[in-house]
């Protein structure tokens, strides 16, 4: 018989490898929740005009990479290769913009999706969380932001990420670089479908990770001296935030990032430790997106942090997540009146918030013991008919192995003064 296998690119978390997905999850929210960021979750899937306006159609995920397939009815869908476009048309639709509380500040977590070869570190579905702050134009956002990301890589105890910072200017600015960029690269050996790429967006050509493309941009023009006097200043300020709050970064006055929509504040994280897929997250600016999906000018600045590569870049330094336990009573009953007894203790228990489990199916104590030893419980309750008789159960200490009995009706009292 054939079993089922999950789709090639993708994976599945399971226990216990799937507490630390969670935990890396958690430590990213923590900071957006205690700056004002709300929670928003969006579809798995979205109108393929709004990643196609708001992505780029020059982009390699627009052109290559998106799943995009027609519904029953005729819909044109994608499943969503990244979440600024769909927390946008989201915050948009509900009309947040105009309850007259800007920035509008949004964080979400979950999965996306792009037809790319999967490597190490990239894979067709992978999991992010992102921030976005709707609707402000202000360095010192762009500056919260940055910081709330690194605070929560320090706090799951990363150490040897380096932030990158670049500006990709306005749209007064960047027109005119954007000319001498494109007559720079017209005097290239470049192949057909680069120029073409060129043409619509000459920023995507930077972003080539190909040797022989790299080598001849040595010299291509730097967005950086072509910024006007108002980007400079925004840029500057950014800067000087980030600074007076004790984070480092570098400039980099090539990186662009891989969608149409930024402008200004640009920055990746990356992990040297990761190989070639050595950004963790990234994010920037992005004024004209909401004018580009039909919304009004609603300047914004936001990040996604890919979970996946942040997992890979702890274990890369070896950081081991201090996880709490699952389970931290274990419950073994020998015999159907301790099965009674034994199950209403470890509801007691769950409903102080202990956590605790049961040995479920009929185990012998050898068996049942097993099972406690590998759910890492901390404590096991034992209890058989003579020690029911007794009134007692037997209390065991996993770590010490110390094991003596305790009243059956002082056990739920006497465990939540030892864990609670």
């Amino acid at each position: 018989m054939s079993t089922f296998q999950a789709p090639k690119g993708t994976y599945d978390l399971i226990p216990p490898e799937s507490a630390k997905y969670l935990a890396v999850r958690e430590a990213i929210a923590a900071p957006l929740r205690n700056s004002g960021y709300g929670y928003i979750e969006t579809p798995g899937f979205e109108n393929v005009e709004l990643f196609a306006r708001g992505v780029g159609e020059s982009t390699d995920i627009v052109t290559k990479e998106m799943y995009a397939f027609e519904t029953k009815g005729g819909d044109q869908l994608a499943l969503r290769p990244e979440g600024t476009a769909s927390v946008l048309r989201a915050a948009l639709e509900a009309n947040l913009h105009k309850l007259g509380n800007l920035p509008v500040k949004l964080w979400y977590s979950g999965s996306y999706y792009r037809y790319e070869r999967p490597q190490k570190g990239r894979y067709r579905h992978f999991s992010q969380v992102g921030a976005e702050a709707i609707g402000a134009e202000d360095p010192a956002l762009d500056a919260e932001l940055i910081i709330l990301a690194d605070q929560a890589y320090r706090s799951l105890g990363l150490r040897n990420f380096r932030i990158l910072l670049n500006s990709l200017g306005d749209k007064e600015c960047r027109p005119v670089y954007r000319e001498a960029l494109q007559n720079f690269l017209r005097g290239l050996d470049l192949d057909e479908e680069t120029l073409r790429r060129a043409d619509i967006n000459p920023l995507r050509v930077l972003d080539d990770k190909r040797p022989d493309v790299q080598k001849q941009l040595t010299d291509a023009p730097l967005l950086r001296d072509y910024l006007c006097d108002a980007c400079k200043a925004y840029h500057e300020e950014v800067r000087e935030l980030i600074t007076a709050a004790g984070v480092s970064f570098e400039d980099d006055p090539k990186l662009v990032r891989g969608l149409d929509y930024y402008t200004r504040t640009t920055f990746e994280f990356v992990h040297d430790g990761l190989g070639s897929q050595s950004a963790v997250g990234g994010g920037g600016r992005y004024d004209g997106l909401s004018e580009m999906i039909g919304g009004p000018a609603l300047p914004s600045v936001g990040w996604a942090l890919g979970v996946d590569r942040t997992v890979l870049a702890l274990e890369a330094e070896g950081v081991e997540l201090e996880l709490p336990a699952s389970t931290s009573v274990f419950a073994v009953p020998l015999g159907d009146e301790a099965r009674r007894v034994l199950f209403t203790k470890v509801t007691e228990l769950r409903k102080l918030g202990i956590a605790a489990d049961f040995s479920y199916g009929s185990k012998g104590l050898k068996g049942a013991m097993k099972s406690a030893n590998r759910s890492g419980a901390r404590y096991t309750i034992v209890a058989g008919e003579r020690d029911l008789a007794e009134g007692v159960v037997q209390l065991k200490d996993m770590e010490s192995g110390d094991q003596r009995a305790v009243g059956v009706n002082e056990i739920v009292a006497e465990l939540e003064s030892k864990l609670g």
